[in-house]
């Protein structure tokens, strides 16, 4: 079953997709048609998309499985503890990926989120 796209997943896309990138641009395009697949069951946030591509056009990333967007996270006390990954195929937004590489600091969607967000 395919739910529509949740606030928590459509906040961590807009905060990763750069606004001045002209792929990023296209990917962004696509994120108001994207639909909930399915996510990991381990807490981590990691989703996969299904997208009507008929519906929008194609990001300029080229054929097969691209990393559209890589962004590490870094903690206010400036460790890294892992990265948000946003996969393009075939030019259409595919799946998040939330990667953990800290054994003491705890990496999921919220953190990422929460990390993401510009200083106020």
């Amino acid at each position: 079953m395919t739910d529509s796209l949740p606030e928590d997943i459509a906040d961590v896309l807009d905060l990763v997709l750069d606004q001045d990138e002209p792929t990023h641009i296209a990917l962004r395009r696509q994120v108001p048609h994207l639909r909930m697949k399915s996510r990991c069951n381990c807490g981590c946030g990691t989703a996969y998309f299904e997208l009507d591509t008929d519906a929008v056009e194609p990001a300029p990333t080229g054929p097969g499985t691209v990393v559209a967007a890589d962004v590490q996270l870094v903690t206010e006390t400036g460790e890294c503890p892992g990265e948000v990954l946003v996969f393009a195929q075939d030019g259409y937004l595919s799946w998040l990926e939330v990667c953990s590489w800290s054994d003491n600091v705890e990496v999921n969607l919220a953190a990422a989120r929460h990390w993401l967000q510009p200083p106020s």
